[in-house]
């Protein structure tokens, strides 16, 4: 079986990117209330973003970790299954339960539960179609 390393290395950047939109133009402000950001001078804010770096390169190698074992499973499946399928079940088998059982049990205020759950694992959804729209359209 080959992998096709390419649609892996470029599935981890689209990942990252389209987790960037998520996170920011699309929910970064629910997801600052969340968490409190929007209680922060703009100030510290601004020092909190320049320490994001270390988190956004492991976060990037997460991305390639995940890209890596979609494409490893896109590659062995039969022809008949589709990349958009497989994400799909991956997404709904493990990190789905994942992400709700990290909100349930990672100390998010009651009355935020509901929202984050929603955004993070939507954005874990967004990030696994794209990862799967890229091997659909590069190949196995």
């Amino acid at each position: 079986m080959e992998l096709n390393y390419a649609a892996i290395v470029v599935a981890a950047v689209v990942q990252f990117i389209v987790g960037a939109i998520w996170y920011m133009p699309l929910f970064g402000n629910a997801w600052g209330k969340i968490h409190g950001f929007d209680q922060v001078p703009p100030e510290k804010q601004k020092e909190m973003s320049k320490e994001m770096m270390p988190m956004l390169a492991v976060q990037f190698l997460m991305g390639l970790i995940t890209a890596a074992v979609l494409g490893l499973f896109y590659a062995s499946l039969p022809s008949e299954w589709h990349a958009f399928g497989m994400a799909g079940f991956f997404w709904l088998g493990f990190m789905m339960p994942t992400n709700v059982s990290a909100v349930i049990f990672g100390g998010t205020k009651p009355g935020s539960v509901m929202a984050k759950i929603l955004i993070s694992a939507g954005g874990s959804l967004a990030c696994m179609m794209a990862a799967a729209a890229v091997f659909h359209f590069m190949g196995k």
